[in-house]
């Protein structure tokens, strides 16, 4: 069944001299969902509630874009440009993720209070992709997945191997995952222009066996069909049927989230 707005409350959350609204639904320890570009999709609401119906609590931020809104390529522009001027998000200026990873931490942390039980999910996805490797650096979040990272933007060859975040948080993250063994989960399609294999090559040699990547096959030909533009593997691009490796994608993700946080596995989707 499709997953509509209405079965979200909205208010809006202040931390770190920002504002925006967050949508919530559901019980149970809370996953952060933040939306790709460009905003809180039909299929973004989709995923959501098969996270919601593992017995989390939902926790949406909207950040860009109209929620609701189905995806088009004039739409995806404008979110875009809306970003990328925004002070923000530095992605153009910088490559990072922008300030906007100080509101999110701060909205993790308050989630995991509200909600309890051993930590926080954070699922990133395409522009949004690397800020859940950024949350990650606290302790509460024990469960990041990161949908087709896509930040920085691969211009240029370093850049394709860049993980948008600071080499202390790296260096952070890959501490506590020794420590704690938290996993970092990764997907990405093969042919993706946005999410190279470099990003997922840096993110191997830095975090070793905790960092575990999904790389689907959308070479021309490949035995599924996936086209060669294939990006968003959690929603635009998921094909729901049995035997697909974006379904196998998806209920790897679903898992993460239902061993992590001690969810009811015999509700998944």
């Amino acid at each position: 069944m499709p997953v509509s707005l209405d079965e979200f409350q909205v208010a809006p959350f202040t931390a770190a001299g920002f504002t925006h609204d967050v949508y919530r639904s559901g019980d149970g320890p809370a996953v952060v969902v933040i939306a790709e570009i460009p905003g809180i999709t039909p299929k973004v609401l989709d995923f959501a509630g098969r996270v919601r119906a593992l017995g989390a609590s939902i926790v949406m931020p909207h950040l860009f874009g109209e929620p609701g809104k189905p995806p088009s390529a004039g739409y995806a522009l404008k979110s875009l440009a809306q970003v990328c001027v925004s002070r923000e998000f530095s992605c153009l200026a910088t490559g990072s993720v922008g300030p906007v990873t100080g509101w999110l931490r701060a909205l993790g942390a308050a989630e995991h209070r509200r909600c309890g039980g051993p930590g926080i999910g954070v699922v990133g996805m395409c522009f949004t992709g690397n800020y859940a490797l950024a949350m990650a650096v606290d302790d509460i979040v024990v469960a990041p997945v990161l949908s087709q990272p896509s930040l920085p933007f691969p211009l240029g060859k370093a850049r394709q191997g860049a993980v948008a975040v600071s080499e202390g948080d790296v260096a952070t993250l890959k501490a506590r995952a020794e420590r704690d063994g938290t996993t970092v989960l990764g997907l990405r399609f093969t042919g993706d222009m946005a999410c190279r294999e470099p990003r997922f090559d840096t993110l191997r040699r830095t975090l070793g066996d905790r960092f575990v990547a999904v790389e689907i096959d959308s070479s021309p030909g490949n035995r599924y069909g996936h086209p060669r533009n294939a990006h968003s593997v959690l929603t635009e691009h998921l094909v729901d049927e049995d035997g697909s490796p974006t379904k196998a994608a998806l209920h790897q993700v679903l898992a993460l989230l239902e061993e992590r946080l001690g969810l009811n596995a015999s509700k998944q989707p």
